[in-house]
């Protein structure tokens, strides 16, 4: 698996966008060229063979005037955007905006995917312009296609796969005696560090020194959490047949991985109930699943909302090698969140309803603060709302939409008719009215106790009668300062008011 940089989607790359929108599109119609721009970033590189989707979003603009059309084009295959000529109040035209989700399928390493834009001029004729090319690379690590050798009787090994980034040194070391302590020793433990710090690196070398169960990479440069689990999942030998995702601050319980193994069967993936407890051990609730209902067998309500923790989880190798590479998607995205699409596309997913591990709670993780926020406001019409609205298309669906599409590609007639037609479902919210109504009717299904999105659906479906009704406006002579904004929001931040409303209850 190839080591890629973060995908872009921070504020300084967005803040360096704007900066080039004052110069850049000016000098452009000074000298009559066409001005096309992907503004969206580009994976650094993509594993040989890989199928992934792309969000691509820019500006195009003809002599200060909206373009006729415009397709995207990926290695000379054509595309039709989700949007073309959408309003942007930032630029000299005020109708240049354009994205969507393509397909992108890598060839042979040592190859590219060119990525182009085919636009139709409004005075007729079409040109086309280079917006970017992806590397393909030869697949790095051990994780192959080759199966697992034979154990000789034993167990098949699981590999532990811990992401580590400037661990707290009394929570990792925990962590640590309580993997050793499994009661299940068919284990091996590959720990993949992002670029820590380097006195508490060497405070991670010293607490596994002297055990050769385990193993630690460390990444050159930072990648961020859902990076680095993609990169530990590149480091798995490849004697191991099974996987086990780890934190480096949680607290297992003796019987995780036994309990684990048992359960799985013929599925893909097994997860446990947790126990919420403070950086003290202190419990602050005896199940994850309180106010709302697990879900391991609905994929079209794990596109909307996770129920799979990661840490919680024991899955196949193949899982773990169809996973691969993540793709990338506007805003916060989990791995855990991913890898459990992965499962339930390619097969089963079994439920131990028992706590196996302490998820510890603390100021410092992603979903900590997520829990502690504040509560969210009502709905007012206004800015705030309107933004609102837009990062819940932006950071809500267009994810989830990026997710669904590379799902397809992955496994398309693999998988159930039925898992198909969600995915679709999904995707066809977008354009189709009766998407959009499935959309809105999903979240009546607490009516019958299917909380597990806790109605997350009518903010998706919120996103999308946005961007409908920005596109619908756009050719309005509306005064600038109610002007619909098509912009990639600044900062990228969109929060699941529901979720965040159930996770408070901490």
């Amino acid at each position: 698996m190839a080591v890629r940089q973060p995908t872009g989607w921070t504020s300084r790359s967005l803040w360096r966008t704007r900066a080039r929108e004052r110069v850049y599109r000016p000098v452009c119609c000074i000298l009559g060229v066409l001005p096309v721009e992907l503004e969206s970033p580009l994976p650094a590189s993509l594993p040989a063979g890989s199928r992934v989707a792309l969000y691509c979003s820019g500006t195009a603009s003809e002599d200060g005037r909206a373009v006729a059309g415009l397709r995207l084009l990926v290695d000379g295959r054509s595309h039709r955007p989700s949007a073309v000529a959408a309003p942007r109040p930032d630029t000299p035209c005020r109708r240049s905006g354009f994205w969507g989700v393509v397909p992108v399928m890598a060839g042979s390493a040592g190859t590219e995917v060119p990525l182009a834009a085919e636009v139709s001029l409004a005075g007729g004729g079409r040109r086309t312009v280079e917006l970017g090319r992806i590397p393909v690379t030869a697949p790095a690590g051990q994780t192959g296609r080759d199966p697992a050798p034979a154990t000789g009787g034993r167990a098949p090994l699981i590999a532990i796969c811990m992401g580590t980034f400037n661990p707290p040194p009394g929570l990792l070391e925990r962590q640590l005696e309580s993997i050793r302590r499994q009661s299940d020793e068919d284990w091996t433990c590959v720990i993949s560090d992002d670029h820590s710090d380097e006195a508490q690196f060497e405070v991670l070398r010293e607490a596994v020194a002297g055990d050769p169960r385990f193993t630690i990479s460390r990444s050159p440069v930072r990648i961020g959490f859902y990076r680095n689990f993609e990169r530990a999942l590149g480091l798995i030998p490849r004697e191991a047949a099974l996987v086990a995702l780890c934190d480096e601050d949680d607290i297992w319980h003796p019987d995780k991985l036994a309990t684990l193994r048992d359960s799985l069967e013929d599925a893909a993936l097994v997860y446990s109930d947790q126990r919420l407890v403070d950086s003290d051990g202190a419990v602050l609730r005896d199940t994850m699943w309180s106010g709302r209902a697990n879900n391991f067998g609905n994929l079209a309500s794990m596109l909307v909302a996770n129920t799979v923790t990661g840490a919680a989880s024991l899955l196949r190798r193949e899982v773990a090698e169809h996973s691969l590479p993540f793709p990338d998607s506007p805003g916060i995205e989990f791995h855990d969140h991913w890898i459990g699409l992965v499962a339930l596309a390619s097969g089963d997913i079994r439920y131990v309803e028992r706590p196996l591990y302490d998820y510890v709670q603390h100021r410092g993780a992603v979903l900590g603060k997520v829990a502690r926020a504040g509560r969210g406001g009502p709905h007012r019409l206004g800015r705030a709302a309107r933004g609102h609205w837009r990062a819940a298309y932006f950071l809500g669906y267009v994810p989830g939409a990026v997710r669904a599409r590379t799902l397809l590609l992955r496994f398309g007639e693999q998988m159930p008719a039925g898992k198909r037609r969600a995915l679709r479902r999904y995707l066809a919210a977008e354009h189709s009215l009766i998407g959009l109504v499935w959309m809105l009717a999903r979240p009546l299904r607490a009516l019958w106790g299917h909380t597990e999105t806790l109605g997350t659906e009518w903010e998706l479906a919120r996103g999308i009668l946005w961007k409908r009704a920005a596109l619908a406006v756009s050719h309005l002579p509306w005064p600038g300062r109610l002007a619909p904004d098509t912009r990639f929001p600044n900062p990228p931040h969109f929060e699941q008011r529901r979720m965040q409303r159930w996770r408070s209850r901490v």
